[in-house]
C-alpha cells in the first residue's frame, strides 16, 4: 500500500457508509477482518459481523455528516489515518479519530483499529 492507495480506500469507505446496504464491504474488507471500534472494545470478527455492526451503527445511508481524513503514515501493509467527523444529529457530534489499518495483498483491510476522541475527552 502507498499513500494514494490508502487515501482511495478511505474515500471508498466513506462512500460505502453513505450507500444503502453492505454489499460494498467485501471490496473494502477481507473476509476474516478484525474491526476494533475503540482500544478497549472486543474486536468485531469477520465480514458478516462487520456488516451487521455497520447497519446498526449508522442512521442509514442518508445520515448527515462531514468527514475529513489525512493519511499520516504508510509502512508496508499498515497505515495510520487521522479522521475528523462531524455528525449533524449526534451528541457528541464531533469526533477526531486515529485509524490504524492493515491490508492484504489486494488492498482489502484485514485489521481496522479506531481510537475515537470526542470534545472534552482526555
Amino acid at each position: 500500500m502507498d499513500r494514494a492507495a490508502v487515501q482511495a480506500w478511505v474515500e471508498e469507505y466513506e462512500r460505502a457508509w453513505r450507500t444503502p446496504g453492505t454489499e460494498s464491504l467485501d471490496g473494502l474488507f477481507a473476509p476474516g477482518v478484525g474491526y476494533l471500534v475503540s482500544p478497549w472494545a472486543e474486536p468485531i470478527d469477520g465480514l458478516d459481523a462487520l456488516a451487521e455492526f455497520w447497519e446498526q451503527g449508522r442512521d442509514g445511508p442518508d445520515e448527515a455528516f462531514r468527514m475529513e481524513a489525512e493519511v499520516v503514515a504508510v509502512e508496508g501493509d499498515t497505515a495510520v489515518i487521522r479522521v475528523e467527523v462531524e455528525y449533524e444529529r449526534d451528541d457528541p457530534a464531533r469526533w477526531r479519530d486515529i485509524w490504524i489499518l492493515c491490508f492484504d495483498s489486494v488492498g482489502r483491510c484485514t485489521w481496522f483499529e479506531e481510537w475515537p476522541f470526542a470534545p472534552g475527552s482526555h
